[in-house]
């Protein structure tokens, strides 16, 4: 993954709109190690494999940033995001990274479903 270049990316969140695509969405701020430190207070969110459609999709900010897909009924959206692929499948794939380097939000757009 490289930093995201938001020319890009609103390139490709066009390209899947008003299509019927599969989204894959994820928060952790370390749910995963809260045994090591009974204090802190763990929350996340995951969803995959969501079909949606989206009239259009926005990137704002000046990083991190944040990525809204307008779906008919409401939004959904990613915040925090540092870095994006486009994979050999055609998906497009977005992470925000901690500063230590560590997954804290996913987003990702794809044609086909996650496995």
């Amino acid at each position: 993954m490289k930093p995201i270049e938001r020319a890009e990316v609103q390139h490709a969140i066009n390209s899947f709109a008003t299509s019927n695509v599969y989204l894959h969405l994820e928060t952790t701020n370390g749910a995963y190690a809260t045994h090591n430190d009974e204090s802190f207070f763990s929350a996340g969110a995951y969803i995959r494999n969501a079909f949606i459609k989206y009239e259009h999709g926005k990137i704002v900010g000046d990083g991190p940033y944040r990525v809204g897909l307008k779906l008919e009924i409401g939004w959904v959206y990613g915040e925090g995001l540092t870095h994006y692929e486009i994979d050999d499948q055609g998906r497009l794939l977005l992470a925000g990274l901690d500063f230590t380097g560590k997954l804290a939000v996913a987003m990702q757009i794809s044609p086909s479903p996650f496995e």
